[in-house]
């Protein structure tokens, strides 16, 4: 078993209420964990992965994603 160390995050004063149930803060503790050291087998980072390769197997440069989203960034001002 991994040694589990505390550590403090500011959060507001609603969320350390929530905290205060020991299953919950628990939970959001593994969370973090798997934000920190995300496992190769972690589904979103599967999916994010998939999605890299089919844009570069389509032809899309990170230019042309840039310019996709400043695209859709300036329609939703206005």
């Amino acid at each position: 078993m991994n040694q589990v160390s505390k550590i403090e995050i500011p959060v507001d004063a609603a969320t350390a209420a929530a905290l205060s149930d020991a299953r919950r803060l628990q939970a959001v503790g593994r969370l973090v964990d798997r934000l920190v050291h995300p496992q190769a087998d972690d589904p979103l980072i599967a999916l994010f992965e998939q999605t890299a390769a089919d844009a570069q197997k389509a032809g899309l440069t990170e230019a042309d994603i840039d310019a996709e989203l400043a695209a859709y960034n300036a329609e939703r001002r206005v």
